[in-house]
């Protein structure tokens, strides 16, 4: 069985990093969520091209630099295979952070290396009125200068969360499998679709 795919999440305290992958894992959003404390490890499962492979999804809390504390590296030596970097689209400061967090990250990529994707996530889509920066500014910037993918979403209405999952794994199994159009089905999808017998 191949290892499983490492997705670390990351981003300013509040931009809702936790409430994405409640949504993703669990269906679940909470208004009452508060910050994360400390790395909460999550697993989960997803179909890719007809394989099945587990998915390690790191939540972190808010950090001051990177890699931080056993940020990059997993206790067990392996490097995370996606990096989703969250904003809030109604927070200018949360957009710097994730600029921020994005350089450190390709400043300690080791030479010879094969790329980590890193795909910037714009949250709390449904608060559209308060945005502070334009969306195809952020898209132009994200997509053409920084080479990453961009998603926006809204863990509170369950609004492109599958997407940016299956994004960020298209990302990693286009590296890994070497498949253009990777085709992807989710652990909580599965379940909706299985019979119960009586």
């Amino acid at each position: 069985m191949p290892p499983p795919f490492r997705i670390a999440v990351l981003g300013a305290q509040g931009v809702g990093k936790t409430a994405i992958v409640q949504r993703f894992l669990h269906d679940d959003y909470s208004e009452a969520a508060g910050s994360t404390r400390g790395r909460h490890v999550h697993l989960s499962a997803a179909v890719l091209n007809g394989h099945v492979h587990d998915l390690q999804i790191t939540d972190y809390p808010a950090i001051s630099s990177f890699p931080g504390t056993s940020l990059q590296v997993e206790p067990d030596g392996s490097v995370a295979h996606v990096y989703i970097l969250v904003y809030d689209i109604c927070c200018f400061d949360s957009f710097e952070y994730v600029k921020t967090m994005r350089q450190q990250i390709l400043e300690t990529r080791v030479m010879g290396a094969m790329e980590t994707p890193i795909l910037i996530v714009g949250n709390k889509r449904d608060l559209q009125r308060g945005r502070v920066i334009p969306r195809h500014n952020v898209s132009d910037l994200v997509r053409k200068s920084w080479k990453c993918g961009y998603v926006e979403c809204s863990a509170k209405f369950n609004w492109h969360v599958l997407l940016l999952f299956g994004e960020a794994l298209r990302s990693v199994g286009c590296a890994r499998c070497k498949h253009v159009h990777a085709t992807i089905r989710f652990q909580r999808a599965l379940r909706r679709e299985r019979c119960s017998l009586m």
